[in-house]
């Protein structure tokens, strides 16, 4: 996706996981103050403070013996999701459960723009080597990452 094909953008849907990732999406927000949007992350204890509305998803760890379930269910969420708002683009942070999301809005031929974690320096994330594949745009914040990720578009740190 070029710069021109943002700017023709009417909404935007923002989506990562609790904690660190949705800290890097929130490095955004001048994004989400110039455009439509609304933030897909996870059902939590803290609020998000941001001027667009936001959904939530069940908190998911791999680890769990329920994860697949949980993941059945972001995707059943993720679909009504897309249906009610109709994103362009969909710009992720990741982590397991925004992938739903991503997926639904592959198959709804939306925009996929995947950012790869600020903490990954030296290695991939299980959700950046499933992304490079679906995203329309991969998004690297360290040089050294370019080795593990041909393909990845380095721009430096969103921090």
């Amino acid at each position: 996706m070029k710069l021109e094909e943002l700017t023709m953008t009417k909404k935007i849907c923002f989506t990562s996981s609790s904690g660190g990732h949705l800290e890097q999406l929130l490095m955004l927000k001048p994004l989400m103050n110039k455009y439509a949007c609304f933030i897909v992350t996870e059902k939590t204890a803290y609020e998000v403070n941001v001027s667009c509305r936001s959904y939530k998803l069940l908190q998911i760890n791999r680890r769990e013996l329920l994860w697949f379930i949980y993941l059945l269910y972001n995707l059943y969420l993720s679909v009504k999701i897309m249906v009610k708002e109709k994103p362009d683009v969909i710009i992720s942070t990741g982590v397991l459960s925004t992938i739903p999301i991503c997926l639904v809005g592959k198959l709804c031929r939306k925009k996929i723009i995947y950012i790869e974690s600020f903490a990954k320096t030296t290695s991939k994330t299980k959700t950046g080597q499933l992304m490079y594949y679906i995203a329309d745009r991969f998004y690297i914040q360290w040089e050294s990452l370019q080795m593990l990720y041909p393909k990845g578009i380095y721009k430096g740190g969103i921090y």
